[in-house]
């Protein structure tokens, strides 16, 4: 049995109101990848940040053991120091310099007269870079002309430049494409035969039963179980750790009557400005009806959000094409009228596009719908009224926070995506677009928006939701395009669709559009 290099012991950590982690207890050891699961809200996050500092000793209560020392980390730095490392889902790097520089920020290598040694700063990225098997991007490429996937691997490598022994991945793979997960995956194995100790933080079960030797599950704040070897138990068993409860159905779909023809998209193309007399999207077609959710499905860079963001406004200069709601063409040249014509978009990344994360969840709640909250005829909010409202979506999505006048940049990314939710229901859409909505969820979190999606369907609202999972496009959508270079291929029933067909017309390797 490898050495344990990690031990996390009754950690307490309250905030005002909340108690956010309540007597903490496990194990890391060398060489393995322990999984920490767990719903959104459970406690990872913050778990993670008392172990790198951020909230540094005493502002917690309980002992962190790094080879059997007792640390009691004063900052980040210490941590550091002492050789853990964490890369969070939002990548923590600079777009503006290259991937060396990224790696030795603040530790680049000098000569003796105090300037920076370039050569071998290079140089030693360079080894790093070999040490990975990385071979698709160099030390002087600049970071923002590299995709996500090998910003992942900038970061690991900046993480082994400082000798981590201790590494913590927070849900690595929500950007990525599969080959790029495949490559994330393959440096994983090699960090295990190096005998780093990794802590992996993911809501997806099919990664975990591949990468993960053992498994420990946080909810509300307390560890439910032991540590528990991969090859011990089931899926559904984590899953009733999780959340506290069985989930017999995943999928909870309500068979609807399709109803009448609502959106209806004649034509649309979105140019790319990039490249001249190219398309991110190219003469699509289709009709999303009452009484139905419209799946939409494709590899990354497919099209596919660009088709909805085009639907909704965001590119008046590069889009051409009709956008018909209820047979009446609407006249779309911005996002805000796409709203005032009853069309609302979720955003695939909610923090950039869908939130003030310096507001309160109130704020962001009606800030889309404020003629719901205020007087008609001065214009003026009606706080009481807007309180009740907020307050009322708070309980019915499950957001978990102490307060409607919590910061939304404090909450967990699930609760952020419930206030998101919330935001777009106040303001009674006729058509909701919803893209990636379960991306970042913990499976319990997943549920209760399909019930949420059927609950909308039922009430006479056309969905549309674009997802990676084809899990979930199977298990919810009574319809399923997909697209494939920016041309949707296929058109598919729920009970034709299959994932071997849907990923042939996604791949291309299917010809002709499929009914």
């Amino acid at each position: 049995m490898s050495e344990v290099v990690l031990k996390m012991h009754n950690i307490i950590k309250d905030f005002p109101g909340v108690r956010a982690l309540n007597n903490v207890n496990f194990e890391a050891r060398s060489g393995e990848l322990l999984a920490l699961m767990g719903e959104n809200g459970a406690g990872k996050s913050t778990l993670m940040k008392v172990l790198s500092g951020v909230w540094p000793y005493p502002t917690y209560e309980g002992d962190i053991y790094i080879k059997g020392d007792r640390k009691r980390f004063a900052n980040t730095k210490e941590a550091e120091d002492a050789g853990i490392a964490i890369i969070y889902q939002e990548l923590n790097l600079i777009p503006g310099l290259t991937v060396a520089e990224n790696i030795f920020l603040d530790r680049q290598f000098v000569d003796r007269f105090g300037k920076i040694d370039w050569q071998r700063t290079y140089s030693e990225a360079q080894k790093l870079l070999d040490d990975l098997g990385i071979t698709d991007f160099k030390p002087t490429d600049m970071v923002q002309n590299i995709t996500v996937g090998k910003q992942q691997m900038v970061e690991i490598a900046k993480a082994l430049s400082i000798n981590a022994e201790i590494l913590v991945l927070d849900e690595p793979t929500s950007a990525l494409t599969d080959k790029e997960v495949k490559d994330l995956f393959r440096i994983i194995r090699k960090l295990k035969n190096d005998n780093v100790c990794m802590c992996y933080i993911s809501h997806k079960m099919e990664e975990i039963e591949q990468i993960a030797d053992r498994v420990v599950v946080l909810r509300d704040g307390q560890t439910i179980g032991d540590v528990t070897p991969i090859g011990d138990i089931t899926l559904d068993q984590i899953i009733v750790r999780m959340v506290g409860r069985d989930i017999k159905d995943m999928f909870p779909k309500k068979q609807m009557e399709r109803g009448a023809a609502s959106l209806e998209v004649k034509n649309l193309s979105v140019s790319n400005p990039d490249v001249p007399g190219t398309y991110k999207v190219k003469n699509a077609s289709f009709t999303a009806y009452k009484g139905e959710i419209l799946g939409i499905s494709g590899l990354m860079g497919a099209g596919r959000t660009e088709l909805v963001e085009g639907i909704f406004g965001a590119y008046p200069q590069q889009s051409t094409g009709e956008v018909l709601l209820n047979g009446v063409k609407l006249d779309i040249k911005s996002p805000k009228d796409a709203i005032d014509s009853g069309i609302a978009l979720l955003t695939e990344d909610r923090k950039a596009l869908g939130l003030f994360l310096n507001e309160s969840i109130s704020f962001n709640t009606t800030i889309s719908s404020l003629e719901t909250v205020s007087s008609k005829i001065l214009g003026i909010i009606n706080e009481s009224k807007e309180r009740q409202i907020v307050g009322e979506y708070v309980r019915q999505l499950g957001v978990k926070t102490p307060s409607i006048d919590t910061l939304i940049g404090t909450l967990s990314g699930g609760n952020q995506q419930k206030v998101v939710l919330g935001k777009w229901l106040n303001s009674k859409p006729e058509v909701f677009i919803l893209d990636e909505p379960t991306r970042g969820i913990d499976i319990g979190a997943k549920v209760e928006i399909y019930k949420l999606l059927n609950y909308l369907v039922d009430q006479g609202v056309t969905v549309i939701m674009i997802s990676s999972e084809l899990p979930e496009i199977l298990g919810m959508c009574d319809r399923i395009l997909v697209l494939c270079d920016g041309v949707i291929v296929s058109d598919f029933e729920r009970n034709k669709a299959k994932k071997e067909t849907i990923m042939a017309y996604a791949t291309g390797s299917a010809k002709g559009r499929a009914k």
